[in-house]
């Protein structure tokens, strides 16, 4: 069974010749970057930028949290899956699996807010957001 992932969504990654080190192996950093793409993926289909330009609004991070748990090299078919694991009055969370050849090479959190754009204070989670995390709670139980 598995467990539930609020607005999961998924990306295929290409794996670029800049993103190899001297060994042919994928650099640590270019996972996040590739975090970085995944959440932008899921605001364009759940609280697209437009919105959050209305609202005055932007998403920031405060914390990740990354597992490497096998190499990925060159030519390697890499999938990004990530959705919102916790979305509470200021704060959200987002977990996510990087997939090489079909296995599990690295598991994430990241945790971060929303702030106004003006003053850079948090401000809480936009309505449209929370609705849609609090439908997908509803209908999976």
């Amino acid at each position: 069974m598995q467990l539930s992932r609020p607005l999961e969504i998924k990306l295929e990654i290409p794996v670029r010749t800049y993103d190899i080190d001297f060994a042919g192996i994928v650099s640590n950093i270019v996972y996040i970057r590739w975090l970085e793409d995944l959440r932008i993926k899921l605001l364009e289909e759940h609280f697209p930028p437009i919105h959050q330009k209305k609202q005055a609004i932007f998403p920031v991070l405060a914390e990740t949290q990354i597992a490497y748990k096998r190499p990925i090299r060159l030519f390697d078919q890499v999938t990004g899956q990530l959705w919102i694991s916790s979305l509470k009055r200021l704060k959200w969370s987002v977990q996510a699996e990087i997939l090489c050849n079909n296995e599990l090479a690295a598991v994430a959190t990241q945790t971060g807010a929303f702030v106004d754009f003006k003053s850079i204070r948090p401000v809480p989670i936009p309505d449209e957001l929370s609705q849609k995390f609090l439908a997908h709670h509803t209908l999976s139980k």
